[in-house]
């Protein structure tokens, strides 16, 4: 049986990444888009001087719109960019309409940026729609995740 690839395998490696996306909401879609950057910000990204914690997606006359994401100046570049303009993502008409859509239908909703990778020598950006977690879904969260580390040790303990 032929062994399935895994994400990073078909999408390339992991420039930047939201640790606390997973943790901090509940992620209903993901869709990966693309970002029309300066030549100064791919370079500053390729060596990894990203930050997506603080960025959202928003839309602004039909088009989807990436905010506060940190790209670090690039020192060797002549002229550099601002570390946080908005950036325009790049998606079909038709994932805009649905995302719009399903953010308008379903409230506490948002698009937050959940990574940043490379895709045949293009940055790719993977959003995902989002609605934020509750302190109690936290808990349970982190009560769920140290029942499943406990389960583990004692079957380590177990075979040794």
């Amino acid at each position: 049986m032929a062994k399935r690839a895994s994400k990073e395998e078909t999408s390339g490696p992991t420039l930047a990444q939201h640790r606390r996306a997973r943790f901090d909401y509940e992620i209903l879609q993901s869709h990966d888009a693309g970002i029309a950057l300066l030549g100064s910000e791919v370079k500053s990204i390729r060596t990894g001087h990203a930050t997506l914690a603080e960025g959202y997606c928003r839309f602004v006359n039909e088009e989807l719109w990436l905010y506060n994401v940190h790209i670090a100046p690039y020192g060797p570049a002549r002229e550099n960019h601002e570390p946080t303009r908005p950036r325009k993502l790049l998606l079909h008409r038709r994932e805009l309409n649905r995302l719009r859509t399903a953010m308008d239908e379903q409230p506490r909703t948002t698009v937050i940026p959940l990574r940043m990778h490379l895709h045949n020598g293009l940055i790719k950006v993977e959003i995902g729609l989002a609605r934020g977690k509750r302190t109690f879904d936290k808990r349970d969260a982190i009560k769920t995740r140290e029942a499943n580390r406990t389960m583990q040790r004692a079957v380590r303990q177990a075979v040794r």
